[in-house]
Formats: structure tokens, C-alpha cells, sequence
């Protein structure tokens, strides 16, 4: 049976922190904001080939956990550039403010690639050479 979807359209990710979370997007890893809701605070934004919405949490609203929680265990970003890229990603992200480097670039087993996870505007991102 052929597949009845044809790729991600787009990830929507609940944020504690919608000012921030869209800074941190924007500011820090260069995507544009391309619309989003004041009636049910959003912000959409694309790097020109990946959409991710941004939804503000509710106020109290706790933290994803990736190991008790069922959804999202974390969003992965292709880095244009190979290990290069990666690099000088890591090195801006570990300058940047509010962001936790989980481990940074190492070889991904099996995989040949290199990559690293972070948290970072109240979601795990991992980015990966590409």
C-alpha cells in the first residue's frame, strides 16, 4: 500500500513562553514568523522549509516530561552545512540565554552523522549535521 501522507506539513509545539520561545526561534536560529492568533496566543514561523507553530501554555501549566509523559520526546532540526555548521550552531546556542546544552556534537551511533540536544524554549530540540 502506497503511503496516504506525503510529509510533515508542520509541528505545533505548546511553549510556557510564547515572547521568548519566538525569540529564541527567531533571534537565535533565524526563522521568520509568518503569522499566528491573538485569540489563542500563536506564533508561526519557518525557516523556509520547515513550519513550527508556537501555542502559549497556559499559566501553570507543567513541563513536558519525555520520560513519564506521552507526545512529543523532541523535534529534530537539520543543520545545513555538515559538521562546520553544527559547530558554530552549538557554540552560538551554548552563548545563547535560556538555553541548556544536553550534550553537544557527537557522533550519532550508527548513523554517520553528527548531532546534539538541547532544551531551549521549553521544548528538547536536537540538531543534526546535515
Amino acid at each position: 500500500m502506497a503511503p496516504l501522507t506525503a510529509g510533515v506539513h508542520h509541528v505545533g509545539l505548546t511553549v510556557p513562553d510564547l515572547t521568548s520561545a519566538l525569540a529564541f526561534f527567531t533571534d537565535v536560529l533565524g526563522y521568520t514568523k509568518v503569522g499566528g492568533y491573538d485569540s489563542y496566543p500563536s506564533a508561526f514561523i519557518s525557516d523556509g522549509a520547515t513550519m513550527i507553530t508556537l501555542w502559549q501554555a497556559d499559566a501553570g501549566a507543567a513541563p513536558h516530561n519525555r520520560r513519564t509523559a506521552a507526545g512529543l520526546h523532541h523535534l529534530s532540526l537539520r543543520v545545513a552545512g555538515g559538521d562546520g555548521a553544527l559547530n558554530a550552531l552549538a557554540d552560538k546556542l551554548q552563548a545563547a540565554a535560556g538555553v541548556s546544552v544536553e550534550f553537544g556534537p557527537e557522533e550519532l551511533k550508527g548513523m554517520g552523522v553528527r548531532h546534539m540536544m538541547v532544551q531551549a524554549a521549553g521544548v528538547r530540540l536536537e540538531f543534526i549535521a546535515a
